[in-house]
């Protein structure tokens, strides 16, 4: 009878964990090498999840349409994406909505001894354009290249569309001229010498950009995060935990050297400041007008196959409720 009783004692305080477990989880869905790997790592190497009352449930994919799936089909709270896919879902009847990340993006790369010193000697070079024809980086460097240089990039050079570690290896094989990539590529590409002619970011600011524009966030539904207030503002404290030491500490990168998967100082080097730079500042006024502004530009150059039906940036796609603070 004794034992009895304290069998089911365990097994009541097993359950009440489990589920008590359970409230509190807040699963993420990511790419798998994707740089957020690093900040959730240092979450739950320091149980900065934990420290906040939640329990951080990471799944690992192989590829960005992999954590969309996720997302859509319940099977993650939040994913990593951008405010293009955000506003379009939202003219399609979901709720998601965006939360800065990084305002790290990519830039033209050229080798250290190209001829090419600005966006002008284009003209007529093989470059590399990761993303495809749509991408949102191609088709802002389109529309400043058009208006400050006078110069058509999808009509006077010869496009190379792949994958961005392939674009990469070719840079540096000397197969193309110039290489537009994503940050993290570029910053390896920096490391070995090649130099950059034109940042993602400067061709934003040409095109009247005040703000250091996210083009990447963390994406989830506002009805779950209107039934998970506490879950959701704990998620992004311990997000905003992370970064703050990632800013000050070498020691925490070093740690994380592993997970970067870099040889060489200099590479370390270059992605720990890149990264660090990425980091937004906290939000500004202008940051949704701007992000406004550019969306306009991308709906004129990309059209549906890009925006889908809506014109202008659909309404709601920030999230902008205050974070709860812990008494």
């Amino acid at each position: 009878m004794r034992l009895s009783k304290m069998v089911m004692l365990f097994l009541l305080i097993v359950s009440q964990s489990i589920t008590a477990h359970a409230d509190s989880t807040v699963r993420i869905a990511v790419l798998k090498y994707g740089t957020v790997s690093w900040v959730l790592d240092v979450i739950k190497r320091h149980g900065f999840d934990k420290q906040e009352g939640i329990h951080l449930e990471i799944t690992p994919l192989a590829g960005t349409l992999a954590t969309k799936v996720a997302l859509q089909a319940g099977a993650a709270d939040i994913i990593v994406s951008d405010w293009l896919w955000v506003s379009r879902q939202r003219r399609s009847g979901t709720d998601y909505v965006f939360r800065a990340y990084s305002t790290a993006v990519g830039a033209v790369m050229v080798p250290k001894d190209s001829p090419i010193k600005s966006l002008a000697d284009l003209k007529g070079a093989k470059i590399g354009v990761a993303g495809g024809p749509l991408d949102k980086s191609w088709l802002l460097l389109t529309a400043f290249a058009q208006k400050h240089v006078g110069l058509d990039l999808r009509k006077e050079t010869d496009q190379v569309f792949g994958a961005p570690p392939l674009l990469a290896q070719k840079a540096r094989q000397g197969e193309l001229d110039a290489v537009l990539n994503f940050w993290h590529y570029c910053a390896r590409l920096e490391a070995a010498g090649f130099r950059r002619v034109k940042g993602v970011q400067d061709a934003a600011k040409g095109l009247g950009i005040v703000s250091e524009i996210p083009m990447i966030g963390y994406v989830f539904s506002r009805s779950w995060a209107n039934k998970n207030p506490k879950l959701i503002s704990a998620f992004l404290r311990a997000t905003d935990k992370a970064n703050e030491l990632l800013k000050k500490s070498d020691q925490e990168w070093q740690r994380l050297r592993p997970l970067m998967r870099v040889k060489d100082d200099r590479t370390w080097q270059v992605l720990r400041d890149r990264f660090r730079q990425g980091i937004p500042r906290k939000d500004a006024p202008e940051t949704e007008r701007d992000i406004g502004i550019l969306f306009k530009i991308l709906a004129e150059l990309g059209g549906k196959k890009l925006v889908g039906v809506g014109k202008e940036l659909a309404p709601g796609t920030f999230w902008d409720k205050p974070a709860i603070r812990k008494p």
